[in-house]
């Protein structure tokens, strides 16, 4: 087989096994989170489907899959039909930059993997990688105003209002969280910001408010609570996604909890040094790949079962105190600390604090 042609068999098989690995991570999650709210709130929890109850969300994809999709007769068909699309969409596509581990050569030797094929534990290895994670994250809001906009109905359109409002606001809080970051390392490039806190050199100490500030406007941004405004069943019986049933609405779901592993992966990326850890990088045997994504595994796991302990302990925010957050803490604070960053790495760079703030 030509060069053209492993090249292609690897890229297709990394693909394949991250989206084999989200949704597995996206099934077990489900299910952790109904067990976790069962045992925390003096419940049962699923415990008929299989071992544990580990077969139920898999039943409950079944049944939403066999469910007759319902379309109501005042809705804008195009727009109701691409909704569901773009909320699941971005949220894999997001997926592409994140690092799982450090790469492997196939067939090759030395540094260079010359006479061999170099394998990226990444699907996309951009220069540009925050910058694409943004623009995914930025396109979701569409599909909750779509969603609202085409079902034709009052209270789906409320909740797509409300959804433009808030992820459109803490969209920006995200990206000045994130800047830090990219000051920091250097570099746009995500396995560029891993390599950056190598030895344990990890951004969550120095950059410990923006790592706040990122993961308070993570919860916003996938409508998690207490920050689920935008599905508020208690006000507006389902959000934007009221007038959706069976395959539609499965999509909807789904999109929540990919966002949900996304977001806990890059928060690993950003703060937590990604796939580094306690193990050899060289020798006769790499097992830097292996350990790497087992590192990146369990600390991915770890910031996704606080999104389950914040849904089980906060009570939901009125809407004016989630704005108001944004935009009088959240981002006023960021920009404070993002200049105090920049002032910081330039001057461990030039040496020269005094005519960095304008002295002498």
């Amino acid at each position: 087989m030509e060069f053209d042609g492993w090249t292609a068999l690897i890229g297709t098989g990394t693909v394949v096994a991250v989206f084999v690995v989200v949704m597995l991570m996206v099934i077990l999650a489900v299910w952790a989170e109904r067990r976790v709210a069962a045992v925390m709130q003096t419940r049962i929890g699923p415990n008929r489907a299989g071992p544990f109850g580990l077969l139920q969300t898999i039943a409950d994809g079944i049944k939403l899959l066999m469910k007759e999709s319902i379309t109501p007769r005042q809705v804008d068909r195009l727009v109701y039909e691409l909704a569901p699309l773009l909320a699941v969409l971005p949220a894999f596509l997001a997926l592409a930059i994140v690092p799982f581990g450090p790469g492997f050569c196939i067939g090759g030797q030395g540094t260079d993997c010359s006479g061999g094929y170099f394998v990226d534990m990444q699907i996309a290895n951009l220069n540009v990688g925050v910058l694409w994670f943004l623009s995914m994250s930025a396109i979701g809001v569409y599909a909750a105003l779509l969603a609202g906009w085409g079902s034709g109905s009052k209270y789906p359109l409320l909740g797509g209002v409300r959804a433009s409002a808030q992820v459109i606001s803490y969209e920006a809080a995200l990206s000045l969280s994130v800047v830090p970051v990219v000051v920091a390392a250097g570099t746009l490039d995500t396995q560029g910001i891993v390599l950056a806190q190598s030895q344990y050199r990890w951004f969550l100490l120095p950059l410990f408010i923006p790592a706040l500030f990122f993961f308070v406007a993570a919860l916003a941004e996938t409508n998690r609570p207490p920050f689920d405004l935008v599905e508020a069943e208690s006000e507006l019986v389902g959000g934007f996604h009221t007038e959706y049933s069976g395959v539609r609405f499965m999509l909807f779901f789904l999109a929540e909890y990919v966002n949900v592993v996304t977001i806990s992966a890059l928060f690993v990326t950003f703060f937590l040094g990604g796939w580094t850890g306690p193990y050899p990088v060289a020798g006769s045997v790499n097992w830097a790949p292996l350990f790497g994504a087992i590192w990146f595994l369990a600390k991915t796991v770890c910031i996704i079962g606080i999104f389950f302990w914040l849904r089980v302990t906060l009570p939901r925010l009125r809407y004016d105190q989630l704005m108001a957050l944004c935009w009088k803490r959240l981002i006023p604070i960021n920009l404070v600390y993002l200049m105090a960053v920049a002032v910081w790495v330039a001057y461990q760079a030039t040496g020269d604090l005094p005519r960095l703030v304008g002295g002498g």
